[in-house]
């Protein structure tokens, strides 16, 4: 079992295949995970409770009829109800209802699926290749209507596993029991909204299918975590100081706009760069010094001024866009800072300052040289990857984001309640750690501030991209209601003692 490696479903198939072609039989693959479906209902239902499992006519129902088969050996009143003949079920599926002693009621047409203290959806499982629709729909909408628990088996059924689109129609569950690594679509959205809880099983595949798996998924995904990115995490160390620990540059906007900046170059010292400077027009020194302690001030006023500063190859990482202004000048500023070879984290104004021009911001960083992270919302991305692949239809939010990344040369972060971050190599993470609390203004200037400090400090620009995400998303999760921007940076000392204690 991998821990946050992310399989697809053909992936997965070809885990089970390599598994069986090296003498595990299948139909024990399915007890192992039928087992593992039993105990995961036994910690949601009473004892001795009333459980509903409808079985689909494949290998997830077979899976749900050895769950039944030990659920009811162990005491639980089950009502199994499979989609379609008995007669029809074959392979596995078939081995596993021969072992059901019990009656099997009809799942269709939607009976009455109240008074049950849990259901099992074993229907369809993450490979499904159709919509739902007619009476295995309504079906659906009368699980997802009882307010019943509901324990998923592999993935909510209608649920694609790859993309977590809705197909037609899809359960909402309380739990989800996939084996052996999770999928895209458990983390995507909507997908991961419907999963509920998630666990991960090991049903005795071994090592070896799992590696062919992982061969055959091609560009690895990952689930954000630690695990990831922890080994790359600045620390400081006995003999370090505020000139090993990086300087970070925030570029400001006019007066009536600077608040942005001040909140990205919050989170980039709190993060733990040495120095932060934020990199202001003259007509809004005044407004950012009467707000700034910790955190110095430049003047700039043109993209000469920009130039002239970075002769000092201290100023290693330029963060890029909060309340910058959109416009001819925003691209300058970014041209000057790509061809001084800066590590740049591009948010905002200054992707949409290259709006339908991605290959012109593409030559930019590439021709200086520079490591740079895009950070845009749904809004930008459509914006800067106009009439680029990164906007194909029917593409899901993974490979959108991995398109994305390879047009430009760079990390792109594609935020949102599942936030993706893709290399140009076609390595990605889904982050499910996070809050909805964390869509506030500011929220994501304050996220490339995290992402520039990091950078700053050193850490490869994938790890620190999926690093600030993650640590972005736990300050959100431990604050809770009443989050707003500021209290983001505060919250780094907690988070940050946590992450380093672990």
């Amino acid at each position: 079992m991998t821990t946050n490696r992310l399989l697809t479903v053909a992936a997965m198939r070809r885990v089970d295949e390599t598994a069986i072609r090296g003498g595990t039989a299948g139909y024990r693959l399915m007890q192992a995970a039928g087992c593992a479906v039993a105990e995961r209902a036994r910690a949601m239902a009473p004892s001795g409770g009333r459980v509903l499992i409808l079985c689909g006519p494949g290998n997830n129902g077979g899976d749900g009829f050895v769950a039944g088969r030990l659920l009811a050996e162990g005491g639980y009143h089950v009502v199994l109800r499979l989609m379609g003949d008995r007669g029809t079920l074959s392979g596995d599926a078939a081995l596993a209802a021969a072992g059901w002693a019990g009656a099997v009621e009809p799942a269709l047409p939607a009976g009455d699926v109240s008074g049950f203290d849990l259901i099992v959806d074993a229907l369809f499982g993450a490979g499904l290749s159709r919509d739902i629709t007619g009476e295995a729909s309504e079906l659906i909408e009368a699980v997802n209507a009882s307010g019943t628990p509901v324990l998923a088996v592999d993935v909510p059924s209608g649920l694609d596993g790859d993309s977590g689109a809705i197909r037609g129609a899809a359960i909402t569950a309380t739990e989800t029991v996939t084996f052996v690594a999770l999928k895209p679509g458990h983390l995507l959205q909507p997908g991961r909204s419907l999963c509920g809880g998630l666990h991960v099983a090991d049903i005795g595949t071994g090592a070896e299918a799992l590696a062919a798996g992982l061969d055959a998924a091609g560009a690895p995904a990952f689930r954000n975590g630690a695990e990831l990115w922890g080994d790359a995490f600045p620390r400081p160390g006995a003999q370090g100081h505020k000139y090993t620990r990086g300087h970070a540059l925030v570029l400001s906007g006019p007066a009536t706009k600077t608040g942005a900046a001040r909140l990205a170059a919050r989170g980039a010292l709190r993060i733990g760069a040495g120095l932060v400077t934020v990199v202001s027009p003259s007509g809004a020194l005044a407004e950012n010094a009467a707000h700034l302690t910790a955190i110095m001030l430049r003047a700039c006023d043109s993209p000469d001024d920009l130039d002239d500063l970075l002769t000092d190859e201290r100023l290693d990482t330029a963060l890029i866009g909060p309340g910058l202004g959109i416009g001819e000048a925003t691209r300058d500023l970014v041209a000057v800072a790509a061809s001084a070879g800066r590590k740049l984290v591009l948010d905002a104004d200054a992707l949409t300052s290259f709006k339908g021009q991605a290959p012109l911001l593409a030559g930019h960083i590439s021709q200086g040289g520079s490591e740079a992270v895009l950070t845009p919302h749904e809004g930008e991305f459509a914006r800067l990857f106009a009439d680029t692949a990164a906007v194909t239809d029917g593409l899901s939010k993974l490979e959108r984001a991995r398109q994305a990344a390879a047009i430009v040369g760079s990390i792109v972060v594609l935020k949102g309640a599942d936030t993706v971050i893709a290399a140009p190599d076609g390595r990605a993470a889904i982050n499910d750690h996070g809050s909805p609390y964390l869509g506030t203004a500011g929220s994501g200037d304050v996220l490339g501030g995290l992402i520039a400090g990091l950078l700053a400090q050193g850490m490869p620009p994938f790890a620190a991209a999926c690093a600030g995400v993650w640590l972005h998303g736990d300050a959100g999760l431990r604050h809770g209601p009443g989050l707003i921007a500021e209290d983001i940076p505060e919250m780094m000392p907690e988070v940050l003692d946590a992450l380093l204690e672990a």
